[in-house]
């Protein structure tokens, strides 16, 4: 564990970023409310309410923001993805993500819906440990112009899982975070959950979790994430609908 200045103690997912950024205190970003979406460089820090710990960008939003309704929207450039090919070997790692870290079992929530322009345009809830092991959970625009709940886990290589066609375009997801494993999840009403898939990344307990959005085909992509929730326990029953 290192601690900054302030007294912000981080994971070892951290421990590189936090360095090179010598430890900058976390940006409030409600302090830029009135400006709507603007540029962020990924030197800095954020802190949502409802969240235990700041969280950092990896790769940097064309544009984002954090409204006065609690709406994270974090925009894309285009042709930023993460994914490696699963026939060549081909890795693509540039779509921005806002993480923080995370060890200890525990549920990440959030109404997702983006503005889906182009094939795989995406909002996404995100889990990374390195550039190989990595999970992320999408709503996304499928090549028949359907958005769709799609995942991805990797194990040094991609696997690409469509699930539901999502007709109104927005639908909540959850990861949940176990002792070893991981589950993701989705929601129609944010109560009632249903198993998308269960899974592992590598034998480490920590890793880092949150939000990104995609836009591997197009010119760039939006996501929203409303009603993002927290709760630092473990999930008993992963097929329980709670």
């Amino acid at each position: 564990m290192i601690k900054c200045s302030d007294g912000y103690s981080a994971h070892s997912a951290h421990k590189a970023a936090l360095m090179r950024y010598n430890c900058n205190k976390p940006l409030r970003c409600t302090q830029h409310l009135e400006k709507g979406m603007f540029p962020m460089t990924s030197q800095d820090f954020v802190t949502i309410a409802t969240l235990p710990h700041p969280l950092r960008w990896h790769g940097n939003p064309q544009q984002w923001a954090f409204s006065t309704d609690h709406t994270l929207s974090i925009r894309a450039a285009g042709r930023t993805d993460w994914f490696i090919d699963p026939e060549t070997g081909t890795a693509s790692n540039n779509a921005p993500a806002l993480l923080m870290p995370v060890k200890a079992p525990c549920l990440l929530s959030a109404l997702v819906e983006a503005e889906h322009a182009a094939t795989f345009d995406a909002g996404v809830l995100f889990i990374h440990q390195t550039p190989q092991l990595w999970a992320k959970l999408c709503l996304e625009r499928s090549p028949q112009g359907e958005v769709m709940i799609v995942s991805v886990v990797t194990n040094g290589l991609s696997d690409d899982c469509n699930a539901m066609v999502v007709p109104d375009g927005r639908i909540y997801l959850r990861i949940a975070k176990l002792e070893r494993t991981y589950a993701f999840h989705y929601s129609h009403d944010g109560n009632r959950w249903l198993l998308i898939r269960h899974f592992r990344l590598g034998d480490s307990p920590e890793a880092e979790i949150g939000f990104l959005a995609q836009s591997p085909m197009g010119e760039g992509c939006t996501a929203h994430f409303r009603h993002i929730t927290y709760r630092q326990e473990k999930l008993a029953d992963i097929r329980s609908q709670v």
